[in-house]
């Protein structure tokens, strides 16, 4: 699909219904049905630059996306696989031609299906298929002493296969591309990481083996264990999904019951490349809901913890919300306006029942990545964040990782960043939540990565597999 192709779509979509999606199935509303589609400048604003982002700060010679910018001490391997997926979105709206993203796209697969796999603690980039949390951004090795992730893998895959679904031009570079991304998927050994309890392991180091804990409770695996599921070489076995779903926490948070899990990221990621509206596993046919659904309640009961902000954390409300795993002021326990605050760095924030973590830290990309599910809720709080707060919390890249309006000291704190006598603002920009920002708002607003994931074998086989049916999967299981 080109991008002609889409701004013919939507514009007679548009002159029909008033609304702008390639997906003629899309529904509207903040309802249960789904989102209301937007285009617009702001949109348009934020697209093109957390896009530039994956294509500016990447290695072009090996397409290692960073962790961080604009100090990288390393690559993320999750964020390679949200570069390989921001490539098409890019051509899409204009930002890059075809002929670029594919080459940009071959490098990157070319270079991970040659880098070093083996049990050595240093000089591999991963072992049995899976690659290193972090690897450098030169080499391509191992840093330091990071682990073999399962779950980072997963998602350079899902990278990986949304290239082969939309770079399927007859010429010899798109060919390669499908084919790489194939093989990178066929050469995981995903059966190694199962536990005995059903569960697939978090992770694997050298002179360590493979950890003794699993993925389980509602969380972003969902799309770890539909690759591990839907393998044609090395699946896991029909445990597996059992296993995760039986840990789920179904409960009620300001209003909203749903599958709990405090931090929004855990509510996007999946959803990012598979399109889980209309369809469901067992445990969602019995509560009557699917997994879109359930993300845009978990989306909705944090805007209401936001407002009713038990904490009484400042600027938190209607459109100022969202917390998920980012950055932070830094560890630390301080005086603020006559209160003792506990400021957390990097941290896995989040607000489900039971579970608060929460230092005053908002993330842009909790609510970037969560559009889909609440549009109205999410744009308005977007636009709001840009407006009220300037260059301090949107930049070149896009919106900066995280922004806290009770730490107003004047002293920098641990982890830096600006402090402002509005508060604290990150000066960085984070791969890992850059990613969701850019896909998402495009699945919003066109639905691209949802459809072209509709198509893969691999991502169908391991949702049927899981038990799912009814909606788009429907006649695509044996």
């Amino acid at each position: 699909m080109t991008r002609l192709s889409l701004f013919l779509v939507c514009l007679a979509t548009l002159l029909a219904f008033g609304a702008c999606s390639s997906d003629p199935g899309a529904p509207t509303g903040d309802g249960p049905s789904g989102p209301t589609y937007e285009t617009g400048p702001f949109l348009d604003t934020v697209q093109a630059r957390t896009f530039d982002f994956f294509w500016e700060t990447t290695n072009a010679e090996n397409g290692l996306a960073p962790d961080r910018w604009p100090d990288p001490p390393f690559s993320s391997v999750a964020a390679v696989g949200y570069a390989l997926t921001a490539y098409p979105i890019g051509v899409e709206r204009g930002y890059v031609t075809r002929e670029q993203a594919r080459e940009r796209t071959l490098t990157t697969l070319e270079f991970f299906w040659n880098a070093p796999q083996g049990d050595a603690s240093s000089g591999m980039t991963g072992h049995w298929g899976f690659f290193y949390h972090f690897i450098d951004m030169e080499s391509g090795e191992r840093y330091q002493q990071t682990e073999l992730s399962t779950i980072d893998t997963a998602l350079f895959l899902m990278g990986a296969l949304t290239a082969q679904q939309y770079f399927t031009g007859d010429g010899e570079t798109e060919a390669r591309i499908r084919a790489l991304a194939d093989s990178l998927y066929r050469r995981v050994e995903w059966d190694r990481m199962q536990l005995p309890d059903g569960l697939v392991s978090m992770g694997w180091k050298p002179n360590e083996g493979r950890f003794d804990y699993g993925y389980e409770g509602y969380d972003e695996a969902m799309l770890l264990y539909v690759l591990a599921m839907g393998s044609p070489t090395h699946p896991v076995d029909d445990t597996a999904w059992d296993a995760f779903t039986s840990t789920y926490d179904w409960t009620s948070f300001y209003g909203y019951e749903h599958v709990n899990f405090a931090p929004l990221f855990g509510h996007q990621y999946s959803h990012l490349w598979i399109d889980f509206r209309n369809i469901q596993d067992e445990y969602m046919r019995e509560k009557g809901i699917d997994y879109f659904e359930n993300s845009r309640r978990a989306t909705l009961a944090q805007r209401e913890y936001a407002k009713d902000n038990p904490n009484n954390f400042a600027g938190y409300g209607e459109n100022v919300w969202g917390l998920t795993a980012s950055d932070g002021p830094g560890n630390t326990t301080v005086q603020v306006s006559g209160q003792e605050r506990e400021f957390r760095g990097y941290w896995a924030r989040g607000a489900a029942k039971g579970d608060i973590r929460d230092d005053g830290t908002i993330a842009p990309t909790a609510v970037g990545g969560s559009v889909p599910f609440a549009p109205d809720a999410t744009i308005s709080a977007l636009k709001t964040m840009r407006s009220r707060y300037g260059e301090h919390l949107f930049g070149q890249y896009g919106f900066y990782d995280a922004f806290n309006l009770t730490y107003t000291l004047q002293e920098t704190p641990p982890d830096g960043g600006q402090t402002t006598p509005q508060g604290w603002f990150d000066d960085e920009h984070l791969g890992i939540d850059q990613g969701p920002i850019l896909a998402m708002i495009e699945n919003h607003r066109t639905g691209l990565v949802w459809s072209l994931m509709r198509e893969n074998p691999h991502v169908v086989r391991g949702l049927c597999r899981a038990g799912f049916s009814g909606g788009w999967i429907d006649g695509k299981c044996e």
